[in-house]
């Protein structure tokens, strides 16, 4: 039985090093609970924590697999769901009551109530201390108020992208890369803003997946502009067909060919 395990905890979807109680018997995808550094949280059980696999992570968490979770466990942590909407509901009527500047876009009560985590919006920095009062008064736990970007709020709401599958920030990533303009441009795709972004209303996070192999193909193949020679004779690089591994060819007698670079003899 593996030391340690991966396991997936919180609304966030936190990923860590978490190590197993005397004769706990876990599996991949086993639910369990587990005490993490926030508290007392239903998790799932990735992969073994090796060197590999723990190299990937970026801020892996810590913490301990108490057991895994039981018939009444599961009945508990579906409970919450109800405590989380009268949550969220008085949580906006207290911000409605004081006229902040934030929109609440989720409430997280961990499962052994040492703390209730309220996600927000918000275009600027908001003073939140009486809120906090508000919601300590209401529940009696420590309350924690997070500020999200938009991306993170697609990672807690969304559900299907353009592609008919369930959104990547939802499933699989575990962080946010950069995406820009500049990806976008390389890869072809349309400029569209509206074709090219994602549930979060920013660029799709798939344009930073492919970017690396674009980079790559793109460094084998001659510059537009650059003067080339291929078995069809000279001629100058129009374009490039970055995929395809080809380039569109100005040859010195008027004709446009498309060349793929193995037919390219060598550079000018």
């Amino acid at each position: 039985m593996p030391n340690h395990w991966i396991v997936r905890h919180g609304v966030m979807r936190f990923l860590g090093d978490f190590e197993p109680g005397e004769e706990i018997a876990c599996h991949r995808g086993s639910r369990i609970l587990a005490r993490t550094e926030r508290g007392l949280e239903v998790g799932e059980v990735l992969c073994e924590a090796t060197a590999q696999a723990m190299g990937m992570i970026a801020e892996p968490t810590k913490g301990q697999i108490i057991r895994r979770l039981t018939a009444d466990d599961e009945a508990a942590a579906g409970g919450l769901k109800e405590k989380e909407r009268k949550e969220f509901d008085a949580c906006v009527r207290f911000i409605q009551q004081r006229q902040l500047q934030m929109a609440l876009v989720d409430v997280e009560h961990l499962f052994g109530g040492e703390r209730i985590v309220f996600y927000f919006l918000s275009e600027k920095r908001v003073d939140f201390r009486e809120l906090v009062k508000d919601l300590a008064r209401e529940f009696q736990t420590r309350i924690e108020m997070r500020q999200i970007g938009v991306r993170d709020e697609a990672k807690l709401l969304a559900d299907y992208g353009d592609c008919g599958k369930p959104v990547c920030c939802n499933t699989h990533m575990t962080s946010m890369p950069p995406v820009s303009m500049r990806m976008a441009k390389l890869q072809k795709s349309t400029l569209d803003p509206s074709k090219i972004s994602g549930r979060c209303g920013r660029l799709k996070c798939c344009l930073r997946f492919e970017q690396d192999v674009y980079e790559e193909f793109q460094q084998q193949l001659p510059q537009p502009g650059a003067r080339i020679l291929t078995r069809k004779g000279q001629g100058r690089v129009l374009a490039q067909e970055i995929l395809a591994r080809k380039v569109l060819v100005e040859f010195e007698d008027g004709r446009r060919i498309i060349v793929a670079a193995d037919e390219i003899l060598t550079p000018l």
